[in-house]
């Protein structure tokens, strides 16, 4: 199959037609077998990794007789027959669904379910289970294994890099993979639920389901940060999806990369609701009017005053178009300059009231001198004047969203102006110079875009003079093909079609026009108005409200899958509840489904984060883990340095690690003293704002480590995590949580919600 796609690819290659319309179909074909091929490298792992074995006429087959084995794969296989027989069927097949979901007391008419194991393209180990369990006693009981292919895969080494469940999907987990793509569904679940990858192979399964509906629209995966969308980005290409589009939050603003930072009080701020009030009024602020006195602006050797009453009336009139204020300008310079039209009709001697040429006629007045064609060219070189250009700007300027928050950020006064909804330390923290974005701001560029509206730079103008030549190209080449016809037969009807007959001018220059060949993630990605068929949020509950208004402006279906954890909520921008989300957007016509088993974290960890947990909020309870290693959390009191505690602990852990990894989780107190530390025994290992999780040992913050998991955890000073903000007992719940297998705390001595002492 990927033999024949790379022989196709490499023959439209060769193709050298040298017409639009040849090149044209022989780019749009290259793209097609390249994103083939691309499919097919992301599914070769695994590509096979199930087998359902069923009760005799069960299975879908017609009859009673014997059902053959049903195999299940990445993607479907047929074969390459008339007849096309699934060799292979897709996992979210519906004829799949058994293999997820069959059970000893519900086996479905399934028999047997195998699991394959596969290096390459070779089976290296199998797993069976048999759900029929009357077949039990005429079998011998080699076929039942002990071994959990789930368990196995729990217990394996981390790679730096998420893998895909496709082969150990859980029931409960299906459902929420399964469910309708109408509407907001939110799945809450605690630490190592499968959240992510649920979501992840959500995303496979719509695009699968819902292949017409999505394929124009795409889908949108939102993660908290780089490190993260970079540890979960193979798995959708191993789940034969490459179209999907994954974004930070910080990413959404086209042309704008917010690596800037800030408090946590000031993004906290920027996330309220109340910032659109603010950045509206911050726009209405710059559409100023002259004082009492008027604006003088002189004009060759005339000085013309616009009074503010007749600037009040045009900014009136701008406003109640309801167009955005770039669009709006258009309006108020029109009025603006058909006052000063009049004054300089005045100034040449006329009585522009006598019998007004552009529609007044209610004021009497000695005769005109000028007529319509003559205050129309006064009008105009009035336009062109550099000081009536100049005082427009300033009464009515074109504004970017950036140049907006840029000046309302850096001027404390025009601040005050627009948010005197704010206390005054709460403006203080928003006070900053101009030099890049937070992720915080992306909203509000977003927010600030809808107010001012696009700007014009001409390239729509270009877009259509090109579509006009190529036209009148296509209409010259039609008027050749339309003098083919031979005179003799001129003056009788031919029966011989030409291209004159098929399609006109336009049509033929819209086929030979050559398209860049870009897929739909790729044109959503280049566009802020992009309507999204789905999104996915991932750590949604760390999303302030300003960000879900933005997120539902990219979604106006509200078709959207919503999955976090509220206990789990560190940014104090965050959700307090679900309800509080959505309530403005989709009142209570929103979906919950909840994960309940911990499948990453063992009991042993799991019951010291509960202390935490229970700390929170009493009320909530942790998911049940599915396993126990035997290994409690160590906890490690610093006497002395808290560098050489640090030290030895990774030290001691690599020492035991093999292949896996291990997460070293810091306070920002405590960043530069561990970082030390760390290197002094792991010089390869990771930091920074976007650490590689390849490598061994990765130092992180705790709003990094969102989602994340790694075999090995040291929390550094739980008390600093726990007490550095007013949600530092959740960001304290994160870091316990996540271990695969072990847990060492550096504890500092000082009481925390887990050590007893609190």
């Amino acid at each position: 199959m990927r033999r024949t796609a790379a022989e196709r690819l490499a023959q439209t290659l060769r193709e050298t037609d040298s017409t639009h319309q040849a090149r044209s179909q022989r780019d749009s074909t290259a793209t097609m077998y390249a994103r083939t091929l691309a499919e097919l490298d992301g599914v070769e792992s695994g590509l096979c990794f199930g087998r359902l074995d069923f009760v005799d006429g069960d299975g879908g087959g017609e009859g009673d007789g014997p059902q053959s084995p049903m195999y299940l794969g990445r993607i479907g296989i047929f074969a390459d027959t008339p007849e096309h027989e699934p060799l292979l069927i897709d996992w979210r097949a519906p004829a799949a669904r058994p293999f997820y979901l069959a059970t000893a007391a519900s086996p479905l008419g399934v028999r047997r379910r195998r699991h394959l194991r596969t290096r390459d393209r070779t089976v290296i180990g199998l797993d069976d289970e048999i759900l029929d369990l009357s077949a039990v006693e005429a079998r011998s009981t080699s076929d039942v294994t002990s071994e959990s292919p789930l368990l196995a895969a729990l217990t394996a080494s981390r790679t730096g890099r998420m893998r895909d469940i496709v082969a150990t999907i859980q029931a409960e987990q299906d459902h929420v993979i399964r469910a309708d793509m109408n509407g907001v569904l939110v799945v809450q679940g605690g630490p190592g639920t499968g959240k992510t990858a649920v979501a992840l192979h959500r995303a496979a399964y719509l695009l699968y389901t819902y292949r017409q509906q999505l394929s124009t629209r795409g889908v949108l995966i939102v993660g908290p940060n780089r490190t993260f969308l970079r540890y979960i980005s193979h798995v959708l290409p191993s789940l034969a999806e490459t179209g999907v589009l994954l974004r930070t939050l910080g990413d959404l603003y086209p042309g704008v990369r917010a690596t800037r930072t800030e408090s946590p009080e000031a993004a906290e701020i920027k996330g309220r609701l109340v910032m659109a009030d603010v950045l509206a009024k911050a726009v209405r602020d710059r559409q100023r009017v002259p004082e009492q006195g008027g604006m003088e602006i002189p004009v060759d050797k005339e000085v013309l005053i616009l009074h503010r009453e007749a600037a009040e009336d045009a900014r009136a009139a701008a406003r109640r178009s309801g167009k955005p204020h770039n669009e709006a300008r258009e309006i108020f310079a029109r009025h603006v300059l058909d006052a000063l039209t009049w004054q300089m009709a005045e100034a040449i001697g006329t009585d522009p009231y006598a019998d007004d040429p552009l529609g007044g006629d209610d004021a009497p007045g000695d005769p005109m001198l000028l007529d319509a064609a003559d205050l129309a060219e006064i009008r105009a070189e009035l336009a062109e004047e550099p000081a009536v250009q100049a005082a427009l700007d300033w009464l009515w300027p074109i504004l970017t969203p950036q140049e907006l928050l840029n000046d309302l950020f850096a001027d404390p006064d025009a601040l005050a102006s627009a948010a005197p909804q704010l206390s005054e330390q709460e403006r203080a923290l928003l006070v900053r110079e101009p030099g890049g974005w937070t992720p915080a701001d992306v909203p509000l560029l977003d927010e600030a875009m809808e107010l001012l509206g696009e700007i014009d730079d001409g390239s729509q103008a270009r877009l259509e003079a090109e579509l006009r030549r190529q036209v009148e190209y296509a209409q010259g080449t039609l008027e050749v093909a339309e003098g083919s016809r031979t005179f003799e037969f001129e003056d009788v009807e031919s029966e011989v079609l030409l291209a004159t007959d098929l399609l006109d001018a336009a049509t033929l220059a819209e086929r030979q026009r050559l398209v860049e060949q870009l897929t739909t993630a790729q044109r959503a990605a280049a566009d802020r108005r992009w309507a999204f068929g789905h999104i996915i949020v991932d750590e949604a509950q760390e999303l302030s409200p300003m960000a879900w208004r933005l997120l539902m402006r990219r979604c106006p279906s509200r078709s959207m899958t919503v999955v976090g954890d509220i206990a789990q909520t560190g940014d104090l921008a965050g959700a307090a509840s679900w309800e509080s989300v959505f309530a403005p957007y989709v009142a209570d016509r929103w979906r919950l489904a909840e994960l309940t088993v911990n499948y990453r974290t063992p009991a042993e960890i799991m019951d010291l984060a509960a202390k935490v947990l229970a700390s929170i909020d009493p009320s909530l309870r942790p998911p049940t883990s599915v396993r126990a290693t035997g290994i409690p959390p160590r906890t490690v009191t610093v006497d002395g340095s808290l560098g050489q505690a640090v030290a030895a602990a990774v030290r001691e852990e690599l020492a035991s690690l093999g292949d896996g990894r291990l997460g070293v989780i810091v306070p920002a107190a405590h960043w530069d003293t561990v970082a030390e530390a760390v290197r002094s025994v792991a010089p390869e290992a990771s930091f920074g704002a976007d650490p590689d999780l390849t490598q061994p040992v990765a130092v992180l913050t705790v709003a990094q480590g969102k989602g994340l998991e790694f075999d090995s955890v040291i929390v550094v000073d739980p008390h600093a995590i726990e007490t550095v903000s007013v949600r530092g007992r959740s960001d304290l719940y994160v870091a316990l949580t996540r271990a695969t297998q072990r847990l060492t705390l550096i504890d500092s001595g000082r009481p925390w919600s887990g050590s007893g002492e609190a």
